[in-house]
């Protein structure tokens, strides 16, 4: 969507658009003097074995109207999902037939290097791997901010053996900054989510297309990243590449669940970054660390973030009834000879669909939200699109844009404020483990997983062989912590159906001698934990500070 025949950094947020409201959303982009539309036919081209696809790179061969355009684009690690390295360049020769694919047409630009270095490894030549068939709708119009296209498009990807190719129909809905600055694209975004039940897709039609070839229903479960903060920056920036590394779990994930098809583990992994979300919020928005994020901002993102996981809950508590417990308890009906089925659980008469509730206008802004926040440093855009002058210029994830002031007290002082407040938290609760209900519990594992979260996201302050140390010890209390919840889990979700299913009766009685024997586990972890030692503390971390 950006001019030919440069490098660019395209800045754009794609959604997917309902079969409801395909109509209205078409006559909103078409305007009052509705464009004619475009056909766009693309071929995208790949190694055998993948190489491109592998490095985030796609290269296609678009015939746009009458014209050629071969284009290459590569994923920036800024964690937003919006902006992407985009070079173009239009075939003129050859007339109507597509011209051969020539990657050396992108030589001289980074993404054009990334993939010469790709191809220098790869084994086998390019070859067209699947075929996009889209009509396409387009409008400039001004937004507060700046100036977007829109784009609607319709039509199909197609991949795999040609007597027999897979398809996917698209139906989406393209937002691209043309003039202004980046959060103009945000906050139009908003209001055809807000008006159309849009919903946000990070998967790129090459992705997509990717899956169909692989003859894979999903994409794989986007785990969280690793952080590395430094010691001089600011709170703000600190939070911000913690911000980046949970909005691309969230919005990974998020994207696959909203599509319909998806694995219990999309919905966890989705769960775990909202609760590392609602960490980093807590842990930066504490009043040693007020300054990286305003209240108001804090609060909004804290309210959403809290609603989505709490919709989610239902579903991964019964995902995780139904993991190793369920193995475990239909051998135990067998040994009694009951059926080896499992017990129908109780039916709550308030069933959560994962995918209706990643569609929700509040779940879509609170990505938006994130997006919004991390893009706020962004610079104005003048032209079509952002130049790319070398491969320098490109963001990563360690080196956030935004600028903060370094304040007297540094972060790693700040850090240990906030690590030494929590870790007493945990402690309190661990010493009195055994006199503790199942709420009780509870709230020690919640706030484990809580301290864990903050020990990964400061560790790069400190000496990293400590900080494993003690992130090992806290992984293995967790774990300990995780299987008393899914017991005490089990027993409410089969209490209910206990007076009219022998087999639910025997659950209940099974799963309160595991529930025992899971405590007793648990008490070596606590022990260690109590005697581990602060890594923050360490002579090793006090001296790297001075």
């Amino acid at each position: 969507m950006t001019c030919h025949d440069a490098a660019m950094q395209e800045v754009e947020l794609k959604f997917q658009v309902p079969p409801q409201a395909r109509k209205a959303v078409e006559s909103a982009v078409a305007g009052p003097h509705p464009a004619r539309r475009i056909r766009l036919q693309a071929a995208y081209f790949d190694t055998p074995l993948g190489a491109l696809a592998g490095a985030a790179l796609a290269l296609r061969l678009r015939k746009e109207g009458r014209v050629w355009v071969q284009t290459l684009k590569g994923t920036l690690p800024d964690g937003t999902g919006m902006i992407r390295s985009e070079h173009n360049v239009p075939r003129v020769e050859g007339g109507p037939d597509a011209p051969a694919i020539d990657p050396h047409l992108h030589a001289g630009t980074p993404v054009g290097a990334a993939l010469l270095k790709v191809l220098q490894q790869a084994d086998g030549e390019l070859r067209s791997v699947m075929v996009t068939d889209i009509w396409r709708r387009v409008r400039t119009t001004r937004v507060p901010g700046g100036w977007v296209e829109l784009a609607f498009d319709v039509g199909t990807i197609e991949a795999g053996p040609a007597e027999a190719p897979r398809r996917v129909s698209v139906c989406e809905l393209e937002i691209e900054l043309k003039r202004g600055h980046p959060q103009a694209v945000v906050g139009a975004a908003q209001r055809w989510v807000t008006r159309h039940g849009l919903w946000l897709d990070t998967r790129s039609k090459a992705e997509l297309g990717n899956l169909l070839l692989r003859d894979v229903a999903m994409a794989a479960p986007r785990r969280a990243g690793e952080v590395i903060l430094a010691r001089s920056m600011s709170p703000a920036q600190a939070l911000d590449v913690v911000l980046r590394s949970c909005l691309e779990q969230i919005s990974v994930n998020a994207s696959q669940i909203a599509s319909g098809v998806h694995a219990p583990e999309h919905v966890h992994q989705l769960r775990v970054g909202l609760r590392r979300l609602r960490t980093a919020l807590r842990f930066f928005g504490g009043s040693r660390l007020a300054e990286a994020i305003d209240a108001g901002t804090r609060d909004a993102l804290a309210a959403d973030a809290a609603e989505w996981f709490r919709l989610l809950g239902q579903a991964r508590d019964r995902d995780a009834v139904a993991g190793p417990l369920a193995i475990d308890l239909a051998r135990a009906l067998s040994a009694v000879g009951l059926s080896g089925e499992m017990p129908a659980l109780h039916a709550t008469g308030d069933e959560i669909d994962p995918t209706l509730v990643v569609r929700r206008g509040s779940s879509q802004r609170l990505i938006l939200g994130l997006i919004s926040r991390l893009q706020r440093g962004q610079p104005t855009v003048a032209a079509a699109a952002v130049p790319v002058a070398s491969a320098a210029a490109q963001p990563v994830l360690s080196e956030p844009r935004i600028e903060g002031p370094v304040t007297s007290l540094t972060l790693r002082k700040r850090l240990v404020q906030r690590l030494n407040r929590w870790h007493r938290q945990v402690a309190a609760d661990a010493q009195h483990f055994d006199v503790l209900d199942d709420e009780g519990r509870h709230r020690l594992r919640k706030h484990v997983k809580r301290l864990r979260y903050a020990v990964e996201f400061s560790a790069g302050v400190f000496d990293a062989r400590e900080v494993r140390r003690y992130l090992q010890g806290l992984r293995a209390l967790q774990e300990r912590l995780g299987i008393v919840n899914d017991v005490a889990v089990g027993i409410a979700l089969y209490s209910a159906a206990a007076p009219a299913d022998a087999r639910a009766l025997f659950a209940l009685g099974w799963l309160a001698s595991q529930r025992e024997r899971a405590l007793q586990a648990c008490r070596p972890e606590l022990k260690r934990f109590l005697a581990m030692p602060r890594f923050w503390r360490s002579r090793r971390n006090k001296t790297a500070s001075k």
